[in-house]
């Protein structure tokens, strides 16, 4: 034996491959008592032949790994008009800046003294945020969106109880996000839903029928669901304070007033953030994501704990908040996130945060107009950063849906839109193209949905045609997953 092999290549043979063509495979010995493999493991755990691992070369590997990830559609490799969602270009310079070692390194249980850098920029970011929403105070804490849904009607909740009131309800319109009566019963409240008028904004009789003194919370998306910004916005805000109530602002779609209107001044006194929408950070697949929270003065006592504060000899993180609904999610928060969405507005600036909702507008006023010829707009000829279209009539004369279209889309390599929500807007296509996208991919996406319109119901009914699975039972797919590899699958 060579005396210079390390030891992990000096090891006995543990095992052998017997298939043909298999070397055998030496791995490193363990301060674990050697056993009969029987009184390890329960005999049905037990396989009764070895097990079938093909030897592969790296480049096998590699490029059976590379041919997977392009079946995959990404916001890099192609263009993604996802409605609501706010699939944008993230700038691949904030992964690198959050990924430095000294943000990357740390560790939540290090002394304080030896996170100064990273509490910081944490607190700058409750104060951004707390000047980009126009209120008084911020947390961090939440994990999502919708996490940050939760956590805002958890503090309201508690509000009202340190006031010893039983308020009851949440009011919600009807073209709302599904998650804001989710996160209301979760969070103790009944959700009721108050109706929209024809041009899809909220109906001030029906709103004023349903305040009461039972009345907690008025969830509202500004600019909603459909593309509209509520003009009676101030109104309604008054309208619910006069009854005791408060006013959340689902921010979902920030990126179309980011810089122009702040929610605190049009009556808002609650709200989340979507980092990965309005600034910059991964989105999808379950995470990892953050929703931070900014309130009104009044209800900065029942944030969660911790939050960072400033105190002459640096930063710490401030526990003794008594009135606190606690902890919502562990140690501080998705920080990487943060750290993106930090970098991304220290990059733009003020009036680079303008210009972004600007530019967000922009692009979704040209593609309406480019696409309202097409398939009829579900409210009008302007809107904010996203519109809703309607294939109704298509479906009614040549049978054509809305989820035909989508699934068509993606044999030219786009990504469908959100389609069916909102619920309001039969056969409803939600498209929004974001700030990131350049006009010229806006023109060859509207000429696409215009080619798409115009072809043979059934080659539409059978699209697409060029994935390698076409038309999915969804429902059975969901209820009765194939969780085992299958030979030959």
């Amino acid at each position: 034996m060579n005396p210079a092999m390390p030891d992990c290549l000096a090891t006995p043979l543990l095992f052998e491959l017997s298939r043909p063509g298999c070397r055998a495979v030496r791995l490193p010995k363990c301060d674990v008592p050697e056993k009969p493999l029987g009184e390890l493991l329960p005999a049905g755990a037990i396989a009764a032949d070895p097990p079938l691992l093909t030897e592969l070369s790296e480049p096998e590997v590699v490029r059976h790994f590379v041919n997977l990830s392009t079946r995959n559609m990404s916001v890099d490799a192609n263009f993604y008009p996802l409605g609501s969602c706010t699939m944008k270009y993230n700038p691949k310079r904030n992964e690198r800046l959050a990924s430095l070692p000294g943000l990357l390194d740390l560790h939540p249980y290090q002394p304080e003294a030896s996170l100064q850098g990273m509490l910081a920029v944490l607190h700058r970011c409750q104060h951004m945020l707390a000047e980009i929403a126009g209120l008084a105070a911020v947390s961090l804490q939440p994990a999502a969106g919708a996490h940050g849904e939760l956590t805002s009607l958890l503090v309201a909740a508690a509000y009202f109880r340190d006031l010893g009131q039983g308020r009851s309800v949440v009011l919600i319109p009807d073209s709302a996000h599904g998650t804001n009566p989710a996160s209301a019963a979760m969070a103790g409240f009944r959700a009721a839903t108050v109706k929209s008028t024809a041009d899809g904004l909220v109906d001030l009789s029906d709103l004023a029928a349903k305040l009461d003194d039972q009345t907690g919370v008025f969830m509202i998306t500004n600019p909603n669901t459909l593309g509209r910004f509520e003009p009676r916005i101030a109104e309604i805000a008054r309208r619910v304070h006069e009854v005791g109530g408060l006013v959340y602002l689902d921010g979902a779609n920030m990126n179309a007033i980011l810089g122009i209107s702040r929610p605190g001044d049009f009556g808002i006194d609650l709200m989340h953030f979507n980092p990965h929408k309005t600034f910059s950070g991964p989105h999808g697949g379950g995470g990892p994501g953050a929703g931070p929270i900014a309130v009104r003065e009044r209800l900065a006592p029942y944030l969660p704990v911790p939050m960072v504060v400033k105190d002459p000899g640096g930063y710490r993180l401030d526990y003794a908040r008594p009135k606190s609904i606690g902890r919502v999610r562990s140690f501080l928060g998705n920080v990487g996130v943060l750290v993106r969405m930090y970098c991304y507005i220290r990059t733009h600036g003020p009036a680079g945060l303008r210009r972004i909702a600007e530019d967000a507008v922009l692009n979704a006023n040209y593609l309406l107009a480019r696409l309202k010829h097409v398939l009829p707009a579900a409210d009008g000829d302007r809107c904010m950063h996203e519109f809703v279209l309607s294939a109704a009539d298509l479906k009614a004369q040549r049978g054509v849906s809305a989820l035909d279209l989508a699934k068509r889309l993606l044999d030219f390599g786009y990504h469908a839109p959100t389609i069916y929500f909102p619920l309001i807007v039969r056969e409803a296509l939600m498209i929004e193209p974001t700030e990131t996208e350049s006009k010229a991919t806006l023109d060859a996406f509207a000429d696409t949905l215009a080619r798409i319109a115009q072809e043979d119901a059934a080659w539409l009914r059978d699209a697409p045609h060029s994935t390698p699975i076409s038309r999915p039972d969804e429902v059975a797919a969901a209820r009765k997953p194939v969780l085992r590899w299958r030979e030959g699958s």
